[in-house]
């Protein structure tokens, strides 16, 4: 396991205060494809061996992008879509280090990731992602951007179905004690599973932010939510909501599980619109952990 020597909700609580202006917005976690866990398999258009896909070369080719939301903060997930290349792993941590579009920053998206991060090389090899990056990574901010913007590159890379394990080097050179102050010991290369305690208690998958989204909207992702329970709602361009529902999570209370549904709705003409995913209160009903993805309802 990772050591984490700085208690890590601290440390969070650290970086929600830091962050406060950034992070405004309701936005939460979304992607285009379900969320595959350390052990699954991506969609097939998303998945590479080693740095070559052995799918049928399409014009384009999607993908996650790993960054944070939320004053958890959260990792949140996005996709990219761009004209195939064989490099899909380069492309993604390229994207990464890009930083999220202004659209996701309009909504409180933000990156970890200090700017001028660069890929210098990426190498998979039974299982395991060795990404060598430049010494800006580990540059600014406090213990919890260093537990985010390592979360972000773990997830980033674990999408792919040839990567099961994540490990990176800083211009060349081998990193045993990542962000001293910190007190981040490498010890062993990181899952999934290490980062999971920053994941939200509602993930979004789809919708994605800005998605053209036809009737039946499909909502996917996963959740840690009381009974299992996850509430779905569909506002239309005036705030008024015109759908209610709800699924269950194939495991809650304590664990995470998958969800999906297919919602219907119904309007007069196209416009803005917002699909509303949250977990009701046990104790008063009140929407809790409430996640809202501004999309386009088509009339």
């Amino acid at each position: 396991m990772i050591r984490r020597i700085v208690v890590l909700c601290a440390s969070l609580a650290l970086l929600a205060t830091a962050c406060a202006d950034r992070n405004a917005g309701t936005l939460g976690p979304v992607r285009g494809d379900p969320l595959p866990s350390a052990n699954d398999e991506p969609s097939p258009r998303a998945t590479p061996s080693g740095e070559t896909s052995s799918e049928p070369q399409d014009d384009t080719m999607s993908y996650e992008v790993w960054f944070g939301h939320g004053n958890g903060p959260w990792l949140f997930a996005t996709e990219r879509t761009e004209p195939f290349d064989p490099a899909i792993g380069t492309a993604a941590l390229n994207a990464l280090f890009d930083g999220p579009t202004q659209a996701e920053r309009d909504v409180g998206v933000f990156t970890a990731i200090p700017l001028g991060t660069e890929l210098l090389s990426l190498s998979i090899e039974d299982g395991l992602a060795t990404a060598d990056l430049s010494g800006e990574y580990e540059s600014g901010g406090g213990s919890a951007s260093m537990f985010l913007r390592l979360a972000q590159l773990t997830y980033t890379l674990t999408q792919f179905g040839s990567v099961d394990e994540v490990t990176f080097t800083l211009d060349g050179q081998p990193v045993g004690e990542f962000f001293s102050e910190a007190g981040i010991v490498l010890d062993d290369y990181m899952t999934r599973e290490t980062w999971a305690d920053l994941l939200p208690p509602i993930l979004v998958q789809t919708p994605v932010v800005g998605e053209r989204a036809g009737s039946p909207i499909t909502v996917t992702g996963t959740a840690n939510v009381f009974e299992a329970t996850v509430s779905i709602s569909v506002l239309d361009a005036a705030g008024n909501e015109i759908v209610r529902t709800f699924t269950t999570a194939t495991c809650g209370t304590g664990c995470r599980g998958e969800y999906s549904e297919a919602v219907d709705y119904d309007v007069d003409r196209t416009q803005a619109g917002i699909v509303r995913v949250y977990e009701s209160s046990a104790e008063n009903g009140e929407p809790i952990n409430v996640v809202e993805v501004p999309v386009t309802l088509v009339g």
